[in-house]
């Protein structure tokens, strides 16, 4: 018979697996590129070490919240896939801010049951 630590620890990491799973299936990795299945981690950036534009995330996101049954709360992929402003002028630049979009929000939101991010 386990202890309830035990128990507890096997679906902490059972969700991380899933959730890093989850967000592999949606990178494309496993077709498209060359990195291998156990290339993320809690720490990976789902926009700049993923790589998923808005769509792709758009539709992670959704199968997330579904699989995991997790309440969206104030989730608004807007906030981390802000509008880039586009200009014809080369000599302007526009600067964007992009908030932290980690693996590990999913993960930890999973094991909450909610989205706990702003």
């Amino acid at each position: 018979m386990r202890s309830s630590a035990t128990a507890r620890s096997y679906r902490t990491d059972n969700v991380e697996r899933r959730v890093i799973a989850l967000v592999t299936q949606h990178s494309g990795i496993y077709m498209f590129r060359e990195k291998q299945y156990d290339t993320y981690t809690a720490q990976s950036n789902i926009h700049f070490d993923v790589r998923l534009d808005v769509d792709d995330a758009e539709e992670l996101m959704d199968e997330f919240f579904t699989e995991f049954n997790t309440a969206r709360g104030n989730f608004k992929l807007e906030t981390y896939y802000p509008d880039v402003p586009i200009s014809w002028n080369p000599f302007q630049k526009h600067i964007v801010d992009i908030p932290i979009f980690t693996i590990g929000m999913l993960i930890e939101s999973a094991k909450a049951g909610k989205w706990l991010y702003k």
